[in-house]
């Protein structure tokens, strides 16, 4: 019984914590998705500009930008917590972490299999891929919006709603497709974090809790 209260409290302190810290987070969220645009704009360039279109070169590239943009956005939430005389993996930061995790690892792990045992045939992963990382994506950012500003529920919406329908759209018209997957990702994870970015910085002093 002493357990369950203890846990009932550090449930409410978390809750409290990040209502008290809503327009905390939410300019450091600002800063991490215009790094994710800029590094996801400029993987999609160097991959059309050096056409690393077989399934080892595009895995291989959009992986690690996905390690940079982790790793950069990780960077900036600590610099933030630091400013803000705050400990970096407080309990707030391990709730985000882990309903990130379980998404982002499913499109990790579906990545490294496709990139390093490509399966030939009627499917291009290349293409494939993009959608079903977005899809992952948008999840992971549903899950981490019950812990952060709530528009990042409505972005991981875009995601799901943008990428699940564009792949019905491809695959109903059976038409034959011929671009390279990297325009896809820039799209995916380049422009719509830029655009997201820039929201949150024009709108922060307007709507500082949204």
């Amino acid at each position: 019984m002493g357990m369950e209260t203890n846990q009932v409290s550090e449930h409410l302190q978390v809750i409290r914590t990040l209502m008290e810290r809503s327009a905390v987070y939410r300019r450091a969220l600002a800063p991490i998705m215009l790094l994710a645009g800029i590094i996801g704009v400029l993987a999609a360039g160097t991959g059309l500009i050096l056409r690393w279109d077989s399934p080892w070169d595009f895995g291989a590239l959009w992986l690690s930008a996905a390690v940079f943009a982790v790793t950069g956005a990780f960077y900036i939430a600590r610099r933030q917590a630091l400013k803000d005389n705050e400990p970096f993996w407080s309990p707030p930061t391990r709730r985000v972490t882990q309903a990130l995790f379980p998404p982002l690892t499913a499109g990790m792990v579906l990545g490294l299999v496709f990139t390093l045992f490509p399966v030939g045939g009627l499917i291009d992963f290349t293409l494939l891929l993009p959608f079903l990382w977005a899809m992952f994506y948008g999840c992971a950012l549903y899950s981490a919006g019950f812990f952060v500003p709530r528009g990042v529920k409505w972005f991981g919406w875009i995601y799901i709603i943008l990428s699940g329908g564009m792949l019905c759209f491809f695959i109903v018209s059976n038409s034959d497709f011929r671009f390279s997957g990297h325009w896809l990702m820039g799209f995916f994870f380049g422009v719509l974090h830029l655009a997201y970015g820039a929201y949150l910085y024009l709108t922060e002093k307007k709507n500082p809790v949204a």
